[in-house]
């Protein structure tokens, strides 16, 4: 890598990380070293790029401006790197990615029985978690890219939808609300309900509270469950309900051991986010299983939003406000 690349390559790391030292250690590198090239480019350029302060290091509106040029560099040149290389060798590798449990329970076991029948040389590993700890660990360099609900702006991350299913209240059948399987429900006519929610660490939370404020729906009881199966597992035997994304719960739709319904006045969706380093392209691998897992995730949302559209067919009253998948900007670039 020339000079220059380094040098870019090091003060992105000390405008993301906030600090010299954390920067030389993401980069495998000396502080000293970090701060000896980042003040080249400051004497190169002629300009402040960043302050140095005591515990953290902040940026000057140069520092931002040559951030952004930065960031697309070291893509266009990570991904020419990756152009040579293919014409080398057939793909292989590993990639990591991050799934929350909405992806895991659905799209993923297809994904992966396509995709490794394809490319039996690529190992793929996937994290299990919550979104605002692959997020984390995407920040951090650990994952290739992840698919998160949700996606709030941060320094070093980009991100772009990817999927766009609608919500389902699921209920037990002694809950006692005697609703029939699959006919849409309106929240607020259902009188006080217990509800089973995320935690508030779970952006999704904020989602469904807004959701649930909007439409005037009661709500007497709320209990945290950050584990979408014991969520499930706890309304099919109790009296309390939840609200769970589309493309999670067909499987329920199916056998119809939780009862399921559409929500309308208006309908409501979850925006799912594939999340990514903003200075890192994506891998030939990885860009592949991407392009696959986004093909699996599609047939499902197709199938929830069938489900949603023959509602809405034979209720007029529905608001008809969830974009079919077709129609989002969820392709894989």
């Amino acid at each position: 890598m020339s000079d220059t690349l380094l040098r870019m390559k090091l003060f992105v790391a000390v405008y993301e990380e906030g600090s010299f030292t954390a920067a030389a250690a993401r980069e495998n590198a000396t502080q000293s070293g970090v701060t000896q090239h980042v003040r080249k480019l400051e004497d190169q350029h002629g300009v402040k790029l960043l302050i140095r302060g005591p515990t953290s290091v902040t940026s000057t509106p140069a520092g931002d401006t040559y951030y952004r040029g930065c960031i697309e560099v070291l893509r266009a040149h990570e991904l020419s790197r990756q152009a040579v290389r293919s014409f080398a060798a057939s793909m292989d590798g590993d990639v990591v990615v991050g799934l929350t449990p909405t992806m895991t329970r659905s799209a993923l076991a297809p994904a992966l029985a396509s995709f490794m029948k394809s490319h039996p040389n690529v190992v793929i590993r996937v994290v299990d978690a919550y979104g605002d700890i692959v997020t984390e660990k995407v920040h951090r360099g650990e994952l290739d890219f992840a698919v998160v609900p949700g996606f709030r702006q941060q320094t070093g991350i980009r991100g772009q939808l990817f999927a766009r299913t609608p919500e389902f209240l699921l209920s037990g059948r002694q809950s006692g609300l005697a609703l029939q399987h699959l006919a849409p429900v309106k929240l607020a006519s259902l009188g006080a309900l217990k509800m089973v929610l995320p935690s508030k660490l779970q952006v999704r939370r904020d989602a469904i509270e807004n959701y649930l404020s909007s439409v005037g729906a009661v709500v007497s009881r709320r209990f945290e469950i950050d584990s979408s199966l014991a969520a499930y597992n706890f309304v099919a035997h109790t009296d309390w309900v939840s609200v769970q994304p589309g493309i999670a719960v067909l499987r329920e739709i199916e056998e119809g051991q939780l009862v399921v319904n559409p929500l309308y006045a208006p309908t409501f969706s979850l925006d799912l986010y594939r999340i990514e380093r903003a200075r890192q392209p994506l891998s030939a691998p990885a860009q592949a299983f991407l392009k696959v897992l986004h093909s699996e995730t599609a047939k499902l949302q197709d199938l929830a939003m069938g489900l949603l559209s023959s509602v809405q067919a034979t209720a007029p009253f529905m608001q008809k406000s969830v974009a079919p998948i077709s129609a989002l900007d969820a392709s894989n670039q």
